[in-house]
């Protein structure tokens, strides 16, 4: 059996200290084979810059997916390539430098793959067919563990993703909300699904963002950007345990994580 810990959108600097405050006692209670946090909001709420790539890589992160604003830090262009641990949407149409889908190797030496697919509903980005990119990737794939990170924002798609695909991945994991929704179960054919998995960041903000600057920008200037210097006390980890199969490769158990810390007394 593998044991798999996916964390939901790390937002901002709220979200890298809770990483720092879970992660340590969480891999030291279940010693995961694998850690994968989507990390498409970790530098100031939008993108990914190195020196906080590194900093998850250091905090115990052994596998990065990214989302809608996988492009927001230009940094992420010049050193994408350099490492296999980053998948980035797998579904573009534009010619980005990375990959969507990466394979890894656990402490075990068990291979796993990782893939980064983009939702169509209600998202901006211009892409191909998710359903037709996740096909190619696994009639190119050799028999393996798949977790795929489902970036997107209609619950009802991710679902008819995950039944289409039920018994080919090992898990089909929904992000993008920030918010963990309560329909972790597994399919019939071994595949462990969930809506959402959730956010890691400010509890006491609005979807990781400081909430009087969304309050501003949803009622007053839709111009007005989003804040993430969160002052608030509060935190929240979102994350879900996968225990695999490593034989059959089907999930036999999915167990949503969903903890809060006060970082310090006002």
């Amino acid at each position: 059996m593998i044991k798999i810990l996916f964390i939901g959108d790390i937002v901002g600097k709220a979200g890298r200290e809770t990483l720092a405050h879970f992660l340590p006692s969480l891999k030291e209670e279940h010693d995961f084979d694998l850690v994968i946090a989507n990390g498409e909001n970790v530098t100031h709420g939008r993108g990914l810059n190195k020196r906080h790539y590194l900093e998850l890589m250091n905090l115990g992160v052994d596998v990065i997916t990214l989302g809608n604003h996988f492009d927001d830090r230009e940094e992420l262009r010049s050193y994408i390539e350099k490492y296999d641990n980053i998948a980035r949407p797998l579904n573009l149409i534009a010619n980005y430098p990375g990959k969507g889908s990466v394979v890894v190797t656990t402490k075990k030496g068990d291979k796993v793959r990782v893939t980064n697919i983009l939702g169509q509903a209600f998202m901006k980005e211009v892409i191909t067919s998710p359903l037709l990119a996740l096909k190619l990737v696994n009639l190119d794939s050799e028999p393996m563990i798949h977790i795929v990170d489902y970036h997107a924002e209609a619950t009802a798609e991710k679902m008819t993703i995950a039944w289409e695909f039920d018994g080919t991945i090992s898990a089909l994991l929904g992000t993008h909300t920030h918010v963990q929704t309560v329909d972790a179960r597994l399919l019939h054919k071994g595949t462990a699904y969930i809506s959402d998995v959730g956010m890691t960041g400010a509890y006491d903000g609005v979807i990781g963002a400081e909430r009087n600057s969304v309050i501003q920008k949803v009622w007053f200037d839709k111009k007005s950007p989003f804040n993430y210097d969160n002052e608030d006390v509060n935190y929240q980890f979102s994350a879900v345990i996968l225990e695999i199969d490593k034989e059959t490769f089907k999930t036999k158990k999915i167990t949503p994580i969903y903890k809060l810390w006060t970082k310090y007394e006002q």
